[in-house]
């Protein structure tokens, strides 16, 4: 189709104009051809039915080839309108998003800090707690090897006053007995067995 307005487009105008080895006649030859009417008639026909047809033709192709291309942009212009409207609520919608984030940013940094304090706050708590029992542990361990060291130190000190004792019972008794001592002690003793052995008997 927009070929065969093209050709009526260039026939149009190859008709308005003569060829040329035309356009050396004349002006007398031109007129004796003319109908007679007026010297200038017959062109005046031709021009106007040349610009009737290239005006009905292009009026033709306008029509025919603007109102789908002039819809087609009418499309395209509202699909980025509406696509700018979509882009601009999500634009404003991230930018009322990062508003609110950078207003809540100060109340969050002051949570994160309070919740830190507190987690450092129990932990040193746990520490101090479990320090306290480990010292509690050592004390009792402590506690309880004093205590039996201190029970051996006294069977120990025990022990040694009973040898100290015995020691010295023993150089009393033989500071104390003479031989005359121990010859009548020994007397005494056969004595008293021989007046218990009948009984016994």
């Amino acid at each position: 189709m927009k070929r065969l307005a093209l050709f009526l487009l260039v026939f149009i105008f190859a008709a308005q104009f003569p060829a040329r080895g035309q356009e050396s006649e004349s002006e007398a030859e031109r007129v004796s051809r003319s109908t007679g009417l007026t010297e200038h008639g017959p062109n005046i026909l031709w021009g106007w039915l040349n610009f009737l047809l290239l005006a009905g033709g292009l009026a033709y192709i306008t029509k025919k080839n603007a109102g789908p291309y002039f819809a087609k942009r009418n499309l395209e212009i509202r699909k980025g309108l509406i696509e700018a409207e979509a882009a601009r609520a999500e634009s404003e919608a991230r930018e009322a998003d990062v508003n609110r984030r950078l207003a809540n940013l100060q109340v969050e940094i002051e949570e994160l800090r309070r919740s830190a304090k507190a987690e450092a706050e129990a932990d040193a708590e746990h520490v101090r707690r479990a320090t306290a029992a480990e010292i509690a542990k050592i004390q009792q361990q402590i506690a309880e090897e004093i205590t039996a060291a201190g029970k051996s130190a006294r069977l120990e000190l025990r022990r040694y006053a009973a040898e100290l004792a015995l020691s010295l019972a023993e150089q009393k008794i033989a500071a104390r007995l003479s031989p005359e001592t121990q010859n009548r002690l020994v007397k005494n003793f056969v004595v008293t067995m021989a007046h218990t052995a009948p009984g016994i008997q």
